[in-house]
Order: C-alpha cells, then sequence, then structure tokens
C-alpha cells in the first residue's frame, strides 16, 4: 500500500483496525502492568523556530537538511498539518493538546503581574496539562531541551509541568552566541537548568549546539532508567537574530543569487512532482510588499543573499544536531520504538520589513561580522516569501503561508509503508491526543484538583498507518485579530480589520480565487460556526 492514494490491502486495514481497538482512547482509565509501561514507545517531538513550509529538501527547498530528509524517508510526511500562526499559541497548543486560548495563550507570552487570568494571560493555565504531565503520570522519564516561552516565571517552567529535567532558553529569542546580548534591555530572558537560572558562558557558546548536547545527554540518561521517556526538543533556529557558525555560512553564501522569485518558481516545481501540492493550484504572486529581485542594484542582491544564507546555515547547523540525536537513538537501540514527530511553530517571518531589520545598525558597515554575536538582524518578509512557497503571507497571519507547517512522523516499528505523503489535513491540537493514542496512556479529567479541559484534537494513528479519508472535521485559528476556520475542503479566512475571504482548498490551497460572492450562504454558515467557537473558548 502506497501513502499516495493507492488503495489500502485489507491487511493494512486489518492493522488498523486492530491498532484502533488497542489505542482507541485516551479518556478511559487503563491498568498497565510494568511490562506493558516499558513497552511503550519513546517520544521525541522536536519543533523549530520561524521554519516556512517549504524550507527543507524534503518539501521542495533547496536547504540541505539530510537528517531531516532521512527521517520522512523512514516515516510520514504531511501536506496539510497546520500550527497556530506563531510562537507562543502553537507551543501551548503543542504542549497541551488544546486551542490557545483554552491553554491561557490567545496571544503572546506576559509576566504573571501584567495580565489577568483568562484566554490571553499569557502562561499556561491550571485548566490543561502538558505531555509531560500526562506521560510522567505513566512512568515516563520526561526532559526538555530548547525553547520553552509558554510561562515566563515560576510555576511556570517546564520542570513546574511535568519535566524531570530541562535546559534552555525559558524566553522567546536570545543572541546566539552570548544571551546576555540582546536588542532591548526590558525583555526578559531567562536560561535555565531544571529550576536554576543560569547564564551559560559565551566562550565556545553557540545556543543551536547547545541545546543537541543536552539533549544527547538527556537520552543518555534516559537509557540508565528502566522506563520508556519522552524528550522535548524546541530549537530556536532559525529564528532571528541572523546568527550562525561561519563554516556553515560559507556553505550558502552566494547560493540564493537566483533570487526568490526564481526560487519561488523553482520550489513550487519541486514540490509538485514531489507530490506535495497539486499542479492545478497557481503559485501564489509574491506578496505585495515586496519588490521584484531583478529591481534590486548588485549590492543589494548581494546583501540580500546574505542573509538567506545565514537563515539557511541556521538550518543546516539544526539538521546536524538532529542526527546527532537520532544517532543516540540508535545507539541506546531506541530507535526502532521511538516516535519521532517534526514541525515548525509558524510559517516564515516577515519580521522586520522587506528587508529585515539590522536592530543594532552595525550590520553592512563594517562593525560587526554578518552572522556573528555582534549582528542582530532579521531576513525579511522578501525571503520569509521564498519559505512559504506556495502560500500566501507569514507568521502570524492565518492564511496558509502563516500556519502551514512541514510536518514528519517517523515510527519504525509500526510505520512500514515509508517515505510516503499523508494529505489528511491535521492540526498542532492533534498531536497531544495522537501521543495518548499511540502509547495508552490516560488523558486526565481532574489533575491536581483542577478539572482539565477536554482534548479538541483527534488521533492522527490511521493517517500514520496508510488511512488517507478526509474527514469533515473543523479547525479554528485566531490570533492578534486574524481569523480562520476551516471545514473540509473549505476555509473561511480574514485579516484582522478586514472582511472575510472563502477558500476551495482543494482547488485552490494557494487561496488566489476568493469565492465568498460566489457562495453567500455558505460562508454565511461557515461564519456562525466560527463565531460559536470564538464564544466559547473567549477570543
Amino acid at each position: 500500500m502506497k501513502l499516495n492514494g493507492n488503495i489500502v490491502t485489507g491487511i493494512n486495514y486489518l492493522c488498523i483496525a486492530i491498532l484502533g481497538s488497542l489505542f482507541f482512547s485516551c479518556s478511559n482509565k487503563v491498568s498497565t502492568t510494568e511490562k506493558e509501561t516499558k513497552e511503550r514507545p519513546n517520544i521525541v517531538l522536536i519543533l523549530a523556530d520561524d521554519m516556512g513550509y517549504s524550507d527543507l529538501s524534503c518539501y521542495g527547498g533547496e536547504i540541505s537538511t539530510p537528517n531531516i530528509d532521512k527521517i520522512a524517508s523512514h516515516g510520514v510526511r504531511f501536506s496539510q498539518f497546520y500550527n497556530a500562526a506563531r510562537c507562543c499559541p502553537t507551543r501551548a497548543s503543542l504542549m497541551t493538546g488544546l486551542y490557545p486560548h483554552q491553554a491561557g495563550m490567545g496571544a503572546m507570552v506576559k509576566l504573571h503581574g501584567e495580565a489577568a487570568k483568562g484566554p490571553y494571560q499569557g502562561y499556561l493555565n491550571d485548566q490543561c496539562v502538558t505531555i509531560a504531565e500526562v506521560l510522567k503520570q505513566a512512568g515516563y522519564y520526561t526532559a526538555a531541551s530548547g525553547k520553552w516561552h509558554i510561562g515566563e516565571e515560576r510555576p511556570q517552567w517546564p520542570i513546574d509541568r511535568g519535566f524531570d529535567n530541562y535546559y534552555g532558553l525559558i524566553s522567546g529569542a536570545a543572541n546566539y552566541f552570548d544571551i546576555s546580548r540582546g536588542k532591548s534591555k526590558n525583555v526578559v530572558r531567562h536560561f535555565a537548568i531544571d529550576s536554576t537560572e543560569i547564564m551559560p558562558s559565551k566562550e565556545g557558546f553557540y545556543m543551536t549546539e547547545a541545546i543537541t548536547d543536552h539533549a544527547v545527554q538527556f537520552l543518555q540518561k534516559a537509557a540508565t532508567k528502566d522506563q520508556p521517556f519522552f524528550l522535548y526538543l524546541p530549537y530556536t533556529a532559525p529564528h532571528w537574530p541572523l546568527h550562525a557558525l561561519q563554516e556553515d555560512i560559507a556553505l550558502y553564501k552566494g547560493k540564493f543569487m537566483k533570487g526568490w522569485d526564481e526560487l519561488r518558481e523553482e520550489r513550487y516545481n519541486r514540490m509538485v512532482e514531489l507530490g506535495l501540492i497539486d499542479k492545478e493550484w497557481l503559485k501564489s504572486d509574491r506578496n505585495e510588499d515586496v519588490s521584484s529581485w531583478d529591481s534590486l542594484s548588485q549590492e543589494q542582491k548581494e546583501q540580500m543573499d546574505q542573509l538567506m544564507a545565514i537563515f539557511a546555515a541556521q538550518i543546516h547547523r539544526m539538521d546536524i544536531g538532529i542526527g546527532q540525536v537520532m544517532d543516540q537513538l540508535e545507539k541506546m537501540g531506541a530507535l526502532e520504538n521511538t516516535v519521532v514527530f517534526f514541525l515548525s511553530d509558524n510559517g516564515g517571518s516577515s519580521e522586520y520589513g522587506i528587508w529585515g531589520t539590522d536592530f543594532w545598525g552595525n550590520f553592512w558597515d563594517g562593525k560587526a561580522l554578518p552572522g556573528s554575536g555582534d549582528s542582530f538582524h532579521s531576513y525579511g518578509a522578501s525571503w520569509a516569501n521564498l519559505s512559504n512557497t506556495p502560500f500566501r503571507y507569514y507568521k502570524k497571519y492565518v492564511h496558509e503561508g502563516g500556519i502551514a507547517t512541514p510536518f514528519i512522523v517517523s515510527w519504525p516499528e509500526t510505520i512500514k509503508d515509508t517515505g510516503g505523503i499523508s494529505h489528511v489535513p491535521g492540526h498542532v491540537i492533534d498531536i497531544m491526543t495522537t501521543i495518548c493514542d499511540v502509547t495508552n496512556v490516560e488523558y486526565p479529567k481532574v489533575f491536581k484538583n483542577h478539572q482539565i479541559t477536554p482534548m479538541p484534537g483527534r488521533s492522527i494513528l490511521p493517517a500514520l498507518l496508510g488511512e488517507q479519508k478526509m474527514d469533515t472535521d473543523t479547525i479554528f485559528w485566531e490570533h492578534m485579530g486574524n481569523r480562520a476556520v476551516r471545514i473540509g475542503n473549505w476555509k473561511l479566512v480574514s485579516i484582522k480589520g478586514s472582511p472575510w475571504e472563502l477558500y476551495n482548498l482543494e482547488k485552490d490551497r494557494t487561496e488566489t480565487n476568493n469565492l465568498i460572492e460566489n457562495e453567500p450562504a455558505r460562508a454565511a454558515e461557515m461564519k456562525a460556526t466560527y463565531e460559536s467557537w470564538a464564544k466559547k473558548i473567549g477570543v
């Protein structure tokens, strides 16, 4: 059976039925023996930061990502998986299996004293549980290495929310070589080991490598324990500032001199060839705020090539780190029974402007080596438009360019038809449900004397086993007034302060043909569905 839509054999249907009966519900009380606990699969959840839908080579990009590609070759790529449009909301949904507002993270992170309780309080509430809390109760060793960004203060650090061990950046962004330096002295930048705030030495420090090193150390610790493990690995790469190792930058300098217009066309064609997108979908036009590459001077082209080379180098080093993590799993003999998830927290970022922003003003004037800790730049909307090929808009928007993510799942022991593509739609809320499903672990109704909000997601296990049927599940988004609802193949979407738009994603996933005037009854019904959800969760 192939994952490209071919007929599923009766044997595979039987496998789905058997596994479905084993893993059917996370809400029922499950009694397990010690032997059953040991045999449960390990979970590794990897999250990239500000990486677009098409940046990976296995999703059509020109950046070399052999280790991520290898995970894809041993697993399943999803073509229609979604995040929650921005870092904090996505991380809240990812960790809790709830929509961001249900977890208290409808917008961005806040200090406890800055916000009233509610959907926008800016840290995880008491009505949610994290994956770590759920799995720890079932006997898992739990660890995280990387960016947290869903609670700045105690008791909302990872160590407070179910993780046995943690290393990384509590906040959202920092200098990759020296976290004491930033664009604003007012930005909180906690870095911690477990419950202790630390300041890593800047000597030989590069954040991506440090995150990898500690992830490997946590796996080595897990190897000494007689229990399954959960590793959460949220990299900061390739989020600005554009900081990378000079040897990695050298690999990519000059490779983007074709410019975003020609490279978008090349990515689009590769994505069609890979089967990720339909050749009938029109490639969206270059975003209206982005200049044509041909209109740039030679100096501007060289400067912009430099920015994209650094961005690519950040992804390149993250991929190397992921390879080290996978090697450690293999050394431990854990690879076969480990479910590995990989995704990005939002689309490519248009922050700040079409050229990016040099926060310190010393990137091009010779005062700083590009990509070093003395620079502080973003890659801007022009390159983000490339990252989000073939879609429109960027991070924070809920058009496809802001919310479509590469999503890869590997589980060698169970996924036998590997290397294929699933076109089943999914959302980050589904990951908690899926983890409960494959581990046969109970999702609590009450935790630490608090009533827990039921999960709205669904398990994607059938899709991992080759089921291609699309149901009519409804998916919602709201972030900073940008809003959308997808019901089946239809999507209603609006930018804050702008009219609703309606698209048939089966025929036009690139959102180029607005059907709002052709389908007024459908639009009205979908709007009512969205408004009912928005009222229910406190948008």
